[in-house]
């Protein structure tokens, strides 16, 4: 297909579109079928995020990166802050002056920045539009796995963002766990076997109800919150006699005497810095490491190294998991959440958050791009950076919005409009083929300049 013309371009960045939707419909169809379940898929994301995203990220970032680019990796690095430092702004101003709901400062923070971007780019590699970003010397494959490690580097500062600040975006400092009758049956003490803390990092993960945040992994220390809530809060009364409750029945979750020491500031700031490690960031920064070192990286990805056979190939395998996988489960997600609170949306938080991901994002960072290439040399000149950085924060909510409001003290109806505001994403997420046809002329415009 010739990607020289708009309307080819168009038309094959819809067709790339449509193949992301139909890999989230497959999810549906699975789940609708009885083939997936909710705690299958649970396992699922647990793996992905705790085993093959690591694995992509330490091949992904490691083979790309070395002492030539990493000025290109910096930038991408400051441009996540950046970007969610806005994202975060907006969010709070459309929360205080226009009276957008809590949770939709999550929802304007926090997009898709792994499986769906990674996804859509390997679409957009068989359409073959991606060739008009190609310099001189280089070959698609290539350009195509720089452009994988540029949203990987992005998505893991998104990951360390999300569960670390996301969740005191919706008022987790008030969300005891739910009180059970200490008579119940055996399937209290199977929840409490199993109940490891999950990775924060994971798109299309939806926390079970025996799983807790890190207010709750951590309930002596209080104030976790940013912000107010609008809502009504619970009792003190009620919150210390759950929160008294989870500590007699979980007692390796009571703080050791030095902890209870700490003050309190140092004990939140402990929580918060405990929240951004996790495995992904783990397999990041192996990956630089091993891509900074000329002999690591040698032994590692260069033909004939001591690991490129055997030990790469396998982490690679693995890591190509990743990227399908999680997009399947976020059907499967959908599919289990349609039917929560009947027809209940919040219109007016769901309608900013879309023209915020679809409309302002695309529109502000393609120009602000465009400006940083022609105006500055901070980007280099490599096409495929600048067009993977006009994507990066575009695109639809995060499926781990769900896993915010399920650890937090919001209702029923609420998790319902978070369920409805991802499906209507992610059904009209085919309109960010305008954004990736804008993204690639200005692009091209900004070689030819």
């Amino acid at each position: 297909m010739s990607s020289t013309g708009l309307l080819p371009s168009f038309l094959a960045a819809i067709q790339a579109s449509l193949s992301v939707l139909l890999v989230i419909s497959y999810g549906s169809l699975a789940s609708h079928l009885s083939l997936l379940s909710p705690s299958t898929t649970t396992q699922i994301s647990k793996i992905c995020v705790r085993m093959f995203l690591p694995a992509l990220l330490l091949t992904q970032i490691g083979s790309e990166l070395h002492l030539g680019s990493a000025h290109r990796y910096v930038a991408v690095l400051l441009w996540a802050f950046f970007c969610h430092a806005v994202s975060f702004v907006i969010g709070v101003a459309a929360h205080y002056v226009g009276g957008m709901e809590d949770w939709g400062i999550a929802g304007v923070m926090f997009n898709n920045t792994t499986s769906y971007p990674l996804l859509l780019i390997q679409s957009l590699e068989e359409t073959g539009i991606l060739s008009s970003l190609l310099t001189e010397g280089q070959d698609m494959k290539s350009a195509i796995g720089r452009a994988k490690s540029y949203f990987l580097v992005f998505a893991t500062v998104s990951s360390c963002l999300t569960f670390a600040i996301g969740p005191r975006l919706v008022d987790s400092e008030h969300a005891p766990e739910p009180v059970k009758d200490e008579m119940s049956s055996s399937d209290e003490e199977t929840t409490y076997e199993d109940d490891e803390p999950h990775s924060p990092t994971d798109e299309t993960h939806l926390l079970l109800p025996n799983t807790t945040s890190s207010s709750a992994r951590h309930p002596s220390v209080s104030s976790l919150q940013f912000f107010p809530s609008r809502r009504p809060q619970p009792s003190s009364t009620h919150t210390t006699t759950a929160k008294n409750l989870t500590l007699h029945r979980r007692p390796s979750l009571i703080p050791k005497p030095r902890w209870s020491k700490l003050k309190e500031s140092t004990k939140w700031w402990l929580v918060l810095l405990s929240d951004f490690l996790n495995a992904p960031l783990l397999g990041a920064v192996l990956g630089a490491v091993i891509g900074l070192v000329p002999v690591l990286h040698r032994a590692f990805f260069a033909e004939g190294g001591n690991f490129t056979a055997w030990l790469t190939a396998s982490l690679k395998s693995i890591g190509g998991l990743f990227v399908p996988l999680p997009v399947v489960v976020a059907g499967v997600s959908l599919w289990n959440a349609r039917g929560q609170g009947g027809w209940t949306v919040g219109w007016g938080t769901t309608l900013f958050i879309l023209v915020v991901r679809f409309i302002v994002w695309p529109v502000l960072s393609v120009a602000l791009v465009w400006g940083m290439v022609t105006r500055t040399s901070w980007l280099g000149s490599d096409p495929m950076l600048w067009f993977a950085m006009m994507l990066m924060p575009t695109g639809p909510p995060a499926m781990k919005l769900i896993t915010m409001i399920q650890v937090s003290d919001a209702g029923e109806e609420e998790e319902a409009k978070v369920a409805k505001l991802l499906t209507i994403s992610y059904i009209i997420s085919p309109i960010l083929a305008f954004t990736v046809v804008g993204s690639l002329k200005v692009s091209q415009a900004a070689m030819g300049s």
